[in-house]
């Protein structure tokens, strides 16, 4: 019996597909161990949303590359680098987030020696498969791949595409088999939530309708949502009668990314402050127990100290219970790149500044 090792990085919605692979490998006979040592062959889910993921990514390539131990990159770099991969392992096989189905061929592929390449866009439902949890009382379920925004700044969407939802049927038969599996948390998980349906003429409030009605005990977290959808009126008013199901985790991550309209302009968000704010103000109002989750991107380019003092005085004025505070960096492809770059230490000041103000907020 052939040993694979698998690691992991990056979103939900990657943790899902390494959890399928293994349930897929095990499936088919193969053993999953915990060393990349002890393994015949080694599988590593990358993640590309960030400079320095990336460049950890690179680092992790290098040393799972062993004379004579095959290796499979999964996740976003098949997609987007994989002039970076073979660089570092000629022989790596690669494996797109849209094939990870095809996985065991792949590993047998590898462990005879075959370099395989699965990067198409095959958009199956990522529902009803073997899995092996990382977190046995966490359900991890996808709800779509890809998404609608073309935001200037992110490469993700060269990974994961446009978006497909997937039907809500199948995702509360998901719900239902992993619930049944002893799961308390169920993670409804995509690229971004806040557009799932509009390919299909629903949303994400009439699944989570859905889904609350499965019968059991368990809780619902809902992943992050761009509030360029969530400002539509329908959805706004189902999401938040949505969340006043006990079964809703009173949870809302709602990235801002900027307290400028100009620069969300440029970021290409599709929306104003204002209408974050009114989103806020909306789900606070009937949800006074929420836990806002937010994120904010310091040194986009054009960035000027007043958009940076915008941004602060958002924050000050909102109070998000959490702030993801990120660098920016510019990858390759995107329009951002192209875009005329701020100077790397006035990035790092205002990132200093940013850390500091948000835990005044913490303690406030």
């Amino acid at each position: 019996m052939k040993k694979i090792y698998a690691s992991v990085f990056g979103c939900p919605s990657n943790i899902a597909d390494y959890e399928i692979a293994l349930g897929l490998l095990k499936q088919t006979g193969f053993e999953i161990v915990e060393s990349a040592e002890a393994a015949d062959l080694n599988i590593i889910f990358t993640c590309i949303v960030k400079n320095p993921t990336e460049q950890r990514m690179v680092r992790m390539i290098q040393e799972l590359t062993k004379p004579g131990k095959p290796l499979i990159v999964a996740g976003c770099m098949p997609k987007t680098s994989h002039r970076t991969i073979e660089k570092i392992n000629p022989s790596a096989s690669l494996v797109g987030p849209d094939s990870i189905e095809h996985i065991v061929d792949v590993a047998c592929g590898a462990l005879n020696g075959k370099k395989i390449i699965f990067v198409s866009d095959e958009r199956k439902p990522k529902l009803g498969l073997p899995r092996i949890r990382k977190n046995k009382t966490v359900g991890i379920v996808p709800i779509s791949i890809g998404c609608l925004s073309q935001c200037s700044y992110c490469a993700v969407k060269f990974a994961r595409g446009r978006l497909q939802s997937y039907p809500i049927e199948k995702i509360v038969e998901e719900v239902g088999k992993l619930v049944k599996e002893s799961c308390a948390e169920i993670w409804l998980t995509s690229q971004d939530n806040g557009c799932y349906g509009f390919d299909t003429e629903t949303n994400l409030a009439a699944l989570l309708k859905k889904v609350c009605l499965v019968d059991s005990k368990f809780k619902i977290r809902v992943g992050m949502m761009n509030p360029a959808y969530v400002k539509n009126e329908k959805l706004l008013n189902g999401l938040v009668e949505a969340y006043k199901n006990e079964k809703v985790m009173k949870f809302l991550h709602l990235p801002v990314q900027s307290g400028s309209d100009r620069i969300l302009r440029l970021m290409k968000r599709g929306y104003t402050v204002a209408e974050f704010e009114k989103i806020v103000e909306r789900f606070r109002k009937e949800i006074p127990d929420l836990f806002l989750s937010t994120d904010i991107i310091i040194g986009f380019p054009g960035e000027t100290e007043k958009d940076f003092q915008a941004t602060i005085k958002l924050l000050k004025k909102v109070k998000p219970n959490k702030v993801n505070v990120s660098k920016f960096g510019a990858r390759p492809g995107t329009e951002a790149s192209k875009m005329k770059q701020l100077d790397i230490k006035i990035i790092n000041e205002r990132s200093k500044r940013l850390h500091r103000i948000v835990k005044t907020l913490k303690n406030s």
